[in-house]
């Protein structure tokens, strides 16, 4: 899958992996940490942000809406993706605040093109009308086992339309995962989310370190305390 052809922007980080990778965690505390190191920080999801992109995600995720096609799908997910994009993203990058969102363009091109089996240039050409030139500077991705991202998720009250379609297809989405951070190293970071949260933390502070924002032991302590804090 060739890569969007457009400019990075320095300070939008996304974060992916298949359905209870840690991914949502990670977006907390990685966010924690940047604000303790004094950065402006913006934390979204996907699909969502907005009022519209929020309505068009309870479409999308309602298990009652079984039918949907997987072209409606791809659709909906752009469209949620274009306003959040324009209506939040952009403004706050312009305004000089780091974007931390959980899920961007890379979860479409695994979901909808590895595991639906869309075309994948239709999937990009598709992606690329919805963002633009706002493209993430650095994605991180979660990989874990499908046995066990399930055992996470069984924690969970009840499952969404996306996570019923099943293991097979959470297969196809983490082999599509692991084929984008193979074709585009620079930008996407693959993760061994299998461990504990905070030594998955660890190698997520350590990528975007190298990414160039600086993240001092101490922010990285301070998320970890606070996470603690909220979950007792």
């Amino acid at each position: 899958m060739p890569t969007i052809d457009t400019h990075s922007t320095p300070a939008f980080i996304t974060l992916e992996g298949i359905d209870g990778c840690g991914k949502s965690t990670q977006a907390r505390l990685l966010a924690a940490a940047l604000e303790h190191a004094g950065c402006a920080v913006l934390r979204l999801r996907e699909p969502g942000g907005t009022e519209i992109s929020e309505k068009i995600r309870a479409l999308l995720l309602d298990p009652a809406n079984a039918a949907m096609s997987e072209t409606c799908e791809l659709l909906l997910f752009e469209a949620a993706r274009a306003q959040l994009v324009e209506e939040v993203i952009v403004p706050a990058l312009a305004a000089g605040q780091v974007v931390v969102c959980d899920r961007f363009y890379d979860s479409t091109t695994a979901y909808q093109a590895f595991a639906d089996g869309l075309d994948c240039a239709m999937v990009r050409s598709a992606n690329a009308l919805a963002v633009g030139e706002c493209t993430p500077r650095l994605t991180l991705v979660y990989d874990v086992s499908v046995d066990e991202a399930l055992a996470r998720r069984a924690a969970r009250a009840g499952q969404d339309r996306m996570e019923l379609k099943g293991d097979v297809f959470q297969e196809s989405v983490a082999a599509g995962f692991r084929a984008i951070a193979k074709l585009e190293p620079e930008r996407v970071k693959l993760i061994d989310a299998s461990a504990g949260v905070a030594e998955v933390f660890a190698q997520t502070v350590a990528c975007v370190r190298r990414a160039g924002f600086a993240l001092s032991d101490a922010d990285m302590q301070a998320a970890l305390a606070l996470e603690q804090t909220e979950v007792a």
